[in-house]
């Protein structure tokens, strides 16, 4: 079994930031990549950053040269360092990992940007 675990997310004036973690623990062997999805009221859930064991990120337009995804040298955390925040980044981020395969979710935190 796989647990992730997120935290860091809060309230936070429009251009401010905010820190995501993600401890991930459990049969992490083979994980091929993990990465941040968000969910905002009435809408799908979308990609947000996202990184391989290799190293390789991602990001979703809206969030290029904002977000900046990293990983530890032991691939068991996951950060998502968020700046210049906007209103329309406000919605619960999710951490996932994709091992051999299969994906597995956290609980999800709260961002929300207002002022």
């Amino acid at each position: 079994q796989v647990q992730l675990v997120e935290s860091g997310g809060g309230l936070v004036q429009p251009g401010g930031s905010l820190r995501l973690s993600c401890a991930a623990s459990g049969n992490l062997f083979r994980m091929y990549a993990m990465a941040w999805y968000r969910q905002a009221p009435g809408k799908q859930r979308e990609l947000v950053a996202a990184i391989t064991s290799g190293g390789s990120t991602a990001y979703a337009e809206s969030v290029k040269g904002r977000f900046t995804i990293s990983t530890n040298n032991a691939k068991n955390t996951v950060w998502v360092q968020m700046n210049s925040l906007k209103p329309e980044d406000t919605a619960v981020y999710y951490c996932n990992a994709r091992i051999m395969n299969a994906d597995y979710w956290g609980q999800g935190t709260q961002v929300t940007v207002s002022s």
